[in-house]
């Protein structure tokens, strides 16, 4: 059947792409080694002590080059060395306090980090007032206005320290809650178009199974058994995709095909489908199932109350960037009363909410009378990127 020989290319395929390998090259060992073949704040221990160490080696590197440059002598890299050593220390203690206050009220988190900065600021000053007065000038005596100038450029380094902390885990916070939040909306929205999706299936199935059952009090064994086959095979191949999956249009029609084979058991010669489907849009991919309920309706508004039946035009043709689909049919027959959108049952609204979640405002949903005296329904997609590419 072609619809399996379809089938069986499209799982090939993903197959394939799959099996492909990603990302292999002459630095992958290292990248791996090193753990740089993951974002970098995906570990984030590992992130903060990356950036705890190169911050303050480079806060090293740059006081024991400001001193050499001042010729203050071989011992200043000794001060620079315990400075480093200090405010390395100090800011774990803080980074370990800071850990419990980001979770706090705002205001208690402000407060207490900032009597923390200013209590770590004087510890600073007092350590690097002694060191300079031991290793650097061993004759001086710090005065309080020492002091006070250390602690003023010891809290403006451990404030922008403490800002920089705050930022970078403010910001994962906020980042995850985002992820959060988008994996929250996508279920929601999968959840919602399985739920429409399987409010078509049951419809179907009902109207199936009655006429299934009618054909058997009829005992009319050999035309039920052979409705009973062709539906089996139209739940086979429909129950293969997820409810939330998306086919290409050549899929979809097969499908179309299936169910109406099980419909022309019903009406015979009354129901008269055509397809015209442009060659470019065989490719563009939509919600699977998305077609059945139109031609359903068709059939129950156009077909069913005609005595000599109707046609069914099932037509696509590329217009632009977009695919216009169109499913149209010739009316219920002369003197017959016009079609009521509103009696189509929830049809139509799922439909319109199907594109929705799968589109948003990138789509076009429209019904109008036709010149054949029926009615349209009229569907505008846009093409899928692969299929742009190829044109």
């Amino acid at each position: 059947m072609a619809s399996d020989s379809v089938r069986a290319l499209a799982e090939a395929a993903a197959e394939n792409r799959l099996a492909r390998p990603r990302g292999k090259g002459p630095a992958r060992p290292f990248l791996e080694g090193v753990g740089l073949d993951r974002p970098f704040f995906d570990d984030k221990n590992r992130a903060f002590w990356v950036l705890q160490s190169i911050g303050w080696s480079g806060y090293f590197v740059l006081r024991s080059v400001s001193g050499f440059a001042n010729s203050m002598g071989a011992m200043f890299v000794v001060h620079t060395l315990l400075l480093t050593a200090t405010g390395y220390s100090l800011t774990l203690l803080m980074a370990s306090l800071y850990r419990r206050l980001i979770v706090m009220r705002a205001m208690w988190t402000v407060v207490i980090s900032l009597a923390t900065v200013v209590l770590a600021s004087a510890a600073f000053s007092f350590i690097e007032t002694w060191s300079l007065a031991t290793f650097i000038n061993p004759e001086a005596r710090p005065a309080g206005v020492q002091f006070f100038g250390a602690i003023i450029l010891d809290f403006s380094l451990l404030a922008a320290w403490s800002a920089l902390y705050y930022g970078i885990n403010y910001y994962l916070l906020l980042e995850g809650e985002i992820d959060q939040r988008s994996r929250l909306e996508s279920q929601a929205s999968t959840a919602q178009l399985a739920m429409l999706r399987y409010q078509l299936n049951p419809h179907f199935l009902f109207n199936t199974l009655n006429s299934i059952s009618t054909l058997v009090l009829l005992k009319q064994t050999e035309r039920a058994n052979a409705m009973l086959s062709r539906l089996s095979s139209f739940l086979r191949y429909t129950l293969v995709n997820e409810p939330t999956a998306q086919v290409t249009l050549v899929q979809e029609v097969e499908t179309l095909k299936l169910y109406l084979e099980i419909e022309k058991m019903r009406f015979e010669d009354r129901l008269r489908p055509h397809f015209k489907i442009d060659g470019e849009t065989i490719g563009a991919r939509l919600p699977s199932l998305l077609l059945q309920p139109l031609v359903e309706n068709a059939i129950k508004y156009a077909v069913t109350p005609a005595e000599n039946g109707a046609d069914i035009w099932v037509t696509a043709r590329r217009e632009g960037r977009a695919v216009r689909i169109e499913v149209a049919d010739s009316g219920p027959g002369s003197g017959g009363a016009p079609i009521d959108t509103q009696s189509m049952g929830v049809g139509l609204a799922n439909i319109q909410d199907r594109l929705a979640q799968a589109y948003g405002p990138a789509h076009a949903f429209s019904t109008r009378a036709n010149e054949r005296g029926g009615f349209s329904v009229i569907i505008e997609l846009p093409l899928d990127s692969d299929q742009r590419d190829q044109s």
